[in-house]
C-alpha cells in the first residue's frame, strides 16, 4: 500500500506525466513501426540501427552536446546508408547488417575510452531512463508518430502490397524504393526517439515484441495493425506503473511487461488451438 501511496504522489510531478505521456507515444509509435518491422523482416535492422546508435550517444557526449541531437542524424543517415548498401551489394542484408553493426559497435566503443569524467548522460542514452525525458522529447516523439501515420495510413493498400509482394507491388507502380527508403528513414528516426527511454540494449524489443505480440491474436492486417498499437500503449502504461510500484528501472520495466504479455498470450494461443 505504500508504495501504492507512493506512486500515486509521484503522479503529481511534471517529469513523471511527461513520462507517462512519452511512454504512450512511445507505445503507440513501437506498435504501428513494429508491424512493418515484423512482417518485412527488419528486425535485425532496427537492432542494427539501435546498436549502432552508440555511435551517435558517445560523440554527443565528447562534443558536450545533448547526445539526442546527435542520435537524429546519425540513425538517419546510418539507416540511409545501410539500406544502399544491402542494395548495392550482392552480399545477404544480414552479412551486410552484420559487418556495419560490428564496425559501428567497435567505433563507438573506442569512442567512449576518450570519454572522461561524469558519463550519465552516455550511461541514461545506453540503459534508458524514460523519467529524464524532457518536453523536447515529446515534441520529437509526437511529429515521428504523426509522420509515421501519414506516411503509413494514407497509402496503406501500396504498404500492405509492398509488405506481401515487392515485386507485384514494383508492376503494379507501386514506387517501392521511394516507400522503402521512406519507412527506413522513420524507423531510424523512431528508433532514435525511443534510445532515451528504453536504451540502445533495448529498443528493438520495444519495436518488435508488441507487434509479434498481436500477431498471434490476429492474422487480419487491419486487426493485426490496431492490435499492435493497443499493446504497445498499454504495456507502456504497465511498465511505467510497475517501475513506480517496485521502484525499477522504466525502460527494461516495460520491456518486461511487453515479454509477459507475449508468453502470456503465446501460452494461450497454444493452449487455445490444442482444446480445439
Amino acid at each position: 500500500m505504500g508504495n501504492y501511496h507512493d506512486f500515486v504522489n509521484l503522479l503529481q510531478f511534471p517529469f513523471m506525466q511527461r513520462a507517462i505521456i512519452g511512454a504512450v507515444l512511445m507505445g503507440i509509435l513501437g506498435g504501428l513501426l513494429g508491424s512493418f518491422v515484423t512482417l518485412r523482416q527488419l528486425s535485425f535492422f532496427s537492432h542494427a540501427v539501435g546498436h549502432a546508435a552508440l555511435v551517435g550517444v558517445a560523440l554527443g557526449v565528447l562534443l558536450n552536446t545533448n547526445p539526442t541531437w546527435m542520435l537524429l542524424p546519425f540513425t538517419l543517415i546510418f539507416g540511409v546508408v545501410v539500406l544502399y548498401l544491402i542494395d548495392k551489394t550482392d552480399l545477404a542484408s544480414d552479412s551486410v547488417l552484420s559487418i556495419v553493426l560490428s564496425g559501428s559497435l567497435a567505433i563507438g566503443v573506442i569512442l567512449t575510452s576518450f570519454i572522461r569524467g561524469y558519463r550519465g548522460n552516455l550511461m541514461g542514452v545506453l540503459f534508458g531512463d524514460i523519467l529524464a525525458i524532457d518536453n523536447t522529447d515529446l515534441v520529437l516523439t509526437l511529429l515521428v508518430l504523426v509522420s509515421s501515420s501519414i506516411f503509413l495510413l494514407s497509402t496503406l493498400q501500396q504498404q500492405i502490397l509492398l509488405t506481401l509482394n515487392p515485386d507485384v507491388a514494383q508492376v503494379q507502380g507501386v514506387p517501392v524504393q521511394i516507400y522503402r527508403y521512406g519507412f527506413v528513414i522513420l524507423l531510424s528516426l523512431a528508433v532514435a526517439v525511443a534510445i532515451k527511454a528504453v536504451g540502445v540494449l533495448l529498443v528493438n524489443a520495444f519495436l518488435v515484441i508488441p507487434a509479434a505480440t498481436a500477431k498471434l491474436m490476429s492474422h487480419h492486417f487491419s486487426r493485426f495493425l490496431i492490435l499492435s498499437v493497443v499493446v504497445g500503449s498499454s504495456s507502456s502504461i504497465a511498465g511505467m506503473m510497475v517501475s513506480g510500484l517496485f521502484n525499477l528501472a522504466s525502460g527494461p520495466s516495460i520491456v518486461f511487461v511487453q515479454f509477459l504479455l507475449f508468453v502470456v498470450v503465446f501460452t494461450w494461443v497454444k493452449l487455445t488451438i490444442k482444446s480445439s
